[in-house]
């Protein structure tokens, strides 16, 4: 799988990255903010995952909760996925709380969204799969919380899958 740098910039004295990536879960590219500290050029760190609520985009808590300077200062990644699967060709609905912005980090059934809306694929498997393969994460340590719609999703995977998360 190969992951593009949209850009990185530096932060706290670790990288703040945005990246790309095609997703075979979700049949669409998709981006994803990644924090690391300045101990992740030499060893593997562990990760927490931030998932955003309703209608937000990778960036919401990645540009405005300043997590950043905690997750230096304790040498732990923060990865900020996108909430939902985005693009030309991916249904979506006028509504705010239906669509593109609204994935609800769970696998959708039904026509239109199936083909795409594969969000719990996509963060509990594909996802941690990336980070894993492509850059210097301990995933036997990982964490996860959310905010909102990101929140019941954090509750929902760390549930469904007991021993991933050290906490929620």
């Amino acid at each position: 799988m190969t992951v593009e740098t949209v850009s990185e910039i530096k932060c706290h004295n670790g990288i703040q990255g945005v990246y790309t990536h095609r997703s075979a879960a979700l049949s669409c590219d998709m981006t994803f903010g990644l924090f690391l500290p300045q101990l992740a050029q030499s060893q593997k760190v562990p990760l927490i995952w931030f998932l955003s609520g309703l209608t937000c985009t990778h960036e919401n808590a990645m540009v405005k909760a300043g997590a950043q300077s905690w997750a230096a200062q304790h040498d732990v990644a923060l990865i900020f996925p996108d909430t939902s699967p985005r693009g030309v060709g991916v249904a979506d609905d006028e509504a705010f709380d239906l669509g593109q912005g609204a994935g609800f980090y769970v696998n959708a059934t039904q026509a239109p969204w199936a083909p795409h809306f594969k969000m719990w694929d996509y963060i509990a498997e594909e996802l941690p799969s990336v980070m894993d393969s492509s850059f210097p994460i301990d995933m036997s340590r990982q964490s996860i919380s959310g905010h909102s719609m990101g929140g019941h999703g954090a509750l929902t995977l760390a549930l469904r899958q007991p021993g991933r998360f050290k906490s929620v």
